[in-house]
């Protein structure tokens, strides 16, 4: 069976991009595909794609989403779907030196997409940046294990 991956990406500067590339390098096998698409545009809709999604996205500014995923987040508050059906998971990117507001991005995506009723992949990732580590080598660690888990959650919806 086919699982399909559906990256999302929030990004401001382009490391998120980066990471959604490396991902999907690493998962798209034949019995993964792998589409990642920019939040540019998107709206609440997205989520009627079939298969398992990935947040990966940024913070910006006082704790808040990049600026290409706001459209996307608001019309998630605005329209509060019912997300029961979706699996998703986040890489969030941060700078723990924003103590306050550390990866915020992907915990707003989180806190959202679980009121809507959608179920968590695995722990949510939170990337710091002044760790020294890149995020594509944290992708890559963790990318594989959440593969597998993405997979079986895909095969219980199916």
């Amino acid at each position: 069976m086919t699982t399909k991956i559906t990256v999302l990406v929030g990004t401001m500067t382009g490391t998120a991009q980066l990471v959604a590339q490396e991902l999907e390098l690493t998962w798209d096998d034949g019995d993964t595909l792998v589409e990642t698409l920019l939040m540019d545009g998107l709206d609440a809709s997205v989520f009627e794609r079939e298969g398992v999604f990935l947040i990966c996205t940024s913070t910006y500014g006082q704790g808040d989403v990049p600026d290409n995923a706001k459209k996307l987040y608001e019309d998630l508050q605005a329209k509060r779907p019912d997300l029961s059906q979706l699996r998703y998971g986040v890489f969030g990117l941060g700078d723990r030196t924003y103590a306050e507001t550390f990866n915020f991005g992907g915990k707003r995506f989180d806190d959202l997409l679980a009121e809507l009723g959608a179920q968590r992949i695995g722990e949510r990732v939170q990337h710091d940046a002044s760790s020294g580590v890149l995020p594509e080598e944290t992708a890559a660690e963790w990318g594989a294990e959440w593969l597998e888990q993405a997979r079986a959650a895909a095969a219980q919806t199916a």
